[in-house]
């Protein structure tokens, strides 16, 4: 079976799930969710078959989804197989902690807090979303095609590899929803340092792409056109 995005959730929220699971199938991407074919037979065995053939999984995370045994065994299972996790986050001043915020401690997650009122902001996130999904695993995904049928017989389904993945993350400013992107510009700072400005846009630019590096303890972003961090001029060494 090809490789999917496993969405991971409460129950409370499966009507804003299955509109996530919608769009992203519309857009080419293969998807796992429970109620869309995902659990037949036992459910456990079900479950546990989404994960194991899962390249990526998404735990949409709220107090409930926090609380919830079954969804704390789904993503645990999928921790423990160094499954590529990309959290999206549903609950308003509120933070993952106990078990969830361990697992999801350190990654980025994608905003869906006002999605649910806002049929416009639901198509930004689910762009952010499916952004984040091929920059962490579009590498690893398999999508089906069905080639154009030109003998009028049932087409035979092949398989493609979408986009690879991609070469930086672009970030939007909070406040303002605006690109981050890096200037060009330098400034000295106190201590004599190269440091580098950056500008809200409303397009990324070639400058807006920002690559991810770990550090000890900590993660660095490199701007994937300069060179530069972000907050610091310079190559990578």
């Amino acid at each position: 079976m090809p490789a999917h995005i496993m969405l991971s959730y409460q129950w409370d929220d499966q009507p804003l799930v299955k509109r996530i699971h919608d769009r992203l199938i519309g857009h080419g991407l293969p998807v796992w969710m429970d109620i869309e074919g995902g659990v037949t037979g036992n459910i456990n065995d079900a479950m546990a078959a989404g994960v194991e053939e899962a390249a990526v999984i998404c735990p949409i995370m709220t107090p409930a989804y926090q609380a919830s045994r079954n969804c704390k065994r789904e993503l645990s299972y999928a921790d423990s197989r160094e499954v590529l996790t990309v959290p999206v986050m549903l609950a308003q001043d509120w933070e993952a902690s106990e078990w969830l915020g361990l697992v999801t401690a350190g990654l980025l997650w994608v905003d869906f807090r006002n999605a649910k009122t806002d049929d416009e902001h639901f198509e930004s996130c689910v762009q952010s979303l499916q952004a984040e999904i091929m920059y962490n695993a579009g590498h690893l995904l398999v999508v089906p095609e069905v080639p154009e049928d030109v003998t009028g017989d049932e087409p035979e389904p092949r398989e493609r590899r979408p986009p690879k993945r991609k070469t930086g993350r672009r970030f939007l400013h909070a406040q303002s929803m605006l690109y981050i992107r890096e200037s060009g510009e330098e400034t000295m700072d106190p201590d004599s340092d190269l440091r580098g400005k950056v500008e809200l846009h409303e397009e990324p630019g070639e400058r807006g792409s920002w690559e991810e590096q770990k550090g000890i303890g900590c993660k660095y972003f490199r701007n994937v056109a300069t060179g530069g961090y972000l907050g610091r001029r310079g190559s990578s060494t």
